[in-house]
């Protein structure tokens, strides 16, 4: 889930924003301290949740949230507010407003609030996957699924990461034939030197060559994987839910790396070159899905 906050008072702008990435509820993507400013910033990046304080100078949060809802912003609001006063409770509910965090903040409060609005997307999310599900279950039952090569299906899932056009998808495809097609489907995989040697001996190469060719090999992959995952983290800094992140991220790499990326990319640091890439998971996951789709084909 991606916030954006809007409090005149830069303490509980911190403070709430601590609070949702301490408790792993999704990132904060801006903040601004009055209605005015945030209204270009939230109408270009569409965060999915915007927590607003009711009162501000200037332009106060109901009168933000109808210019953001005239702009046609269809997220969520949550109001953030110190007052109770049941003539703007009402107006705050009549513009859409489902739920409230009171001031003083509560870290408690704002966590089973937030938990709330996470599982509320889901639910629709869920919803439109199941509407869409029935409106294609007749074509779906009456298409039988065409046979798929190892390189179409590694193909598409470089795709997923965009990586296809890096020089080492071709060194990728190329082990995960092997893999598929000669080793007789075994599950395990065998050191990554192995397949290296094999790959680059496929020519005929001297034996001073496929040395030079293996390191070669390596590099192309470990750069090729590392783009992979700065394309990852960068997915995920700005939309935390989005479906293919949430699938290849913690499956293909190791999630804390993409994460840490991730705080690298908010914070305005986009270097890779602390980044550990492991190779062998990646190959692995790889081998393993390529292996499970290309048999249900054939």
């Amino acid at each position: 889930m991606r916030y954006y906050i809007v409090d005149d008072d830069k303490a509980s702008r911190t403070m709430l924003k601590n609070i949702i990435e301490e408790e792993d509820l999704g990132i904060a993507i801006g903040e601004a301290d009055n209605g005015k400013e945030c209204l270009s910033a939230i109408m270009t990046m569409h965060p999915d949740v915007v927590l607003i304080d009711l009162l501000m100078p200037e332009m106060d949060g109901i009168e933000t949230i109808d210019l953001l809802k005239r702009e046609g912003y269809e997220g969520q609001f949550v109001m953030i507010s110190q007052i109770v006063n049941k003539e703007m409770v009402g107006e705050a509910y009549k513009k859409g407003v489902e739920f409230f965090i009171h001031k003083p903040i509560n870290r408690i409060e704002v966590q089973s609030i937030l938990k709330k609005i996470v599982e509320q997307c889901r639910l629709k999310e869920s919803l439109l996957t199941i509407q869409e599900s029935l409106a294609n279950i007749g074509l779906a039952n009456n298409t039988l699924q065409k046979p798929q090569s190892v390189k179409q299906i590694v193909l598409s899932t470089l795709n997923y990461m965009g990586i296809i056009g890096e020089a080492g998808s071709d060194d990728i495809i190329s082990i995960i034939e092997y893999l598929v097609n000669e080793r007789g489907h075994s599950p395990q995989l065998p050191p990554l030197k192995e397949l290296y040697e094999k790959l680059a001996g496929r020519s005929g190469a001297s034996l001073t060559e496929v040395k030079k060719e293996t390191k070669a090999i390596e590099q192309r992959i470990r750069r090729t994987i590392l783009t992979a995952i700065n394309n990852l983290a960068s997915l995920g800094a700005i939309d935390y839910t989005n479906p293919e992140f949430e699938y290849y991220a913690p499956r293909y790499f190791d999630f804390q790396e993409i994460r840490t990326h991730m705080i690298h990319i908010q914070e305005g640091r986009g270097d890779t070159a602390k980044v550990k890439v492991n190779i062998k998971k990646f190959l692995q996951v790889l081998y393993l899905e390529t292996l499970e789709k290309y048999n249900k084909t054939h």
